[in-house]
């Protein structure tokens, strides 16, 4: 059952047939060694090692385990210790004897040491797992927390967490950060309703998700406000890009015929200088700009801090 549990839990299913098969072995096996003198090689051996593969099974997944954290390779580590303390058993009962009869066995000092090794490996591998599991139920919670459901974007608070992350990884930079707001669109909810206007956020997440870089976070800020963070590009390439989101916002799929969407994008560079804070800053008066000046326009913020363009 452990081992059942663990290949679920690193989604290396474990074959029924095979479990029913190793299961019917070992209970086959402590049959032909019922009557086999206690505290002889082959005796202890042959009754240790059921326990000694169904672990070291268990700890082959974890290693084997294409995506390991620190936890996945402490259990791992514990789960092979584990497996191989069963073996060190069947030696250490040759050694001190588990007595002549099964009754003897209570004791006998290779029973204190015995029950002591395993129990205590068997919870600490108990509590590992379960600490697995709450860490990737954690895990999950902050990720659905921090995820857009209407667009499939990160929210603010993911769209901040990422951006700090890939900031603080290289603060020099080039950095770059688009702001866009999607054009009238009060007016798309009011004049096609809110379904339409629901669309219409989901099409243009999925055409940011789809343009933005690998090394970038892409967020829904809220309403219709969205941004992009782009790691490692400079300026220029940042305006290119939004010149095509721009350009591939008036042709989104699956809307109604007669209905035209626009959006207007602020762009500026994040400088080491003054920060995350400024470069925010500065695109939102570059985005604020573009809407003055028409929408469906790109506006880039002044290289100089402290005054728009």
């Amino acid at each position: 059952m452990l081992t059942i549990g663990i290949g679920e839990m690193y989604r290396r299913r474990v074959d029924t047939r095979i479990t029913a098969i190793f299961v019917s072995a070992a209970l086959f096996l402590a049959y032909v060694i019922y009557d086999l003198p206690r505290g002889t090689p082959l005796q202890a051996f042959l009754y240790q090692s059921p326990f000694a593969i169904v672990v070291l099974a268990g700890a082959l997944i974890v290693i084997l385990a294409r995506e390991r954290t620190s936890i996945d390779r402490f259990l791992g580590l514990l789960l092979l210790t584990t497996g191989i303390h069963f073996f060190a058993k069947a030696g250490l009962a040759v050694v001190f004897g588990s007595g002549a009869k099964a009754s003897d066995y209570i004791h006998t000092n290779y029973a204190l040491i015995s029950q002591s090794m395993t129990a205590v490996l068997m919870v600490a591998v108990g509590l590992t797992l379960l600490a697995k599991l709450v860490l990737e139920i954690i895990a999950v919670q902050r990720t659905e927390s921090e995820i857009d459901i209407l667009s499939g974007l990160s929210n603010r608070r993911g769209f901040d967490r990422r951006v700090q992350a890939l900031f603080r990884h290289d603060p020099t930079g080039p950095h770059a950060i688009i702001l866009c707001d999607l054009d009238h669109f009060k007016q798309i909810n009011d004049t096609f309703g809110h379904h339409v206007g629901d669309t219409v956020i989901q099409a243009f997440g999925a055409r940011l998700r789809l343009n933005a870089p690998p090394d970038s976070a892409v967020g829904r800020l809220g309403g219709e406000e969205f941004a992009l963070f782009l790691s490692r590009t400079e300026v220029d390439a940042a305006v290119q890009l939004a010149q095509r989101l721009r350009l591939e916002t008036m042709s989104l799929l699956n809307l109604p015929p007669s209905i035209n969407v626009t959006a207007s994008f602020g762009v500026a560079p994040v400088s080491s200088e003054f920060g995350l804070t400024e470069a925010y800053r500065q695109a939102d008066q570059a985005l604020y700009k573009a809407k003055n000046s028409g929408r469906n326009r790109v506006k880039l913020a002044t290289t100089g801090f402290g005054n728009g363009s």
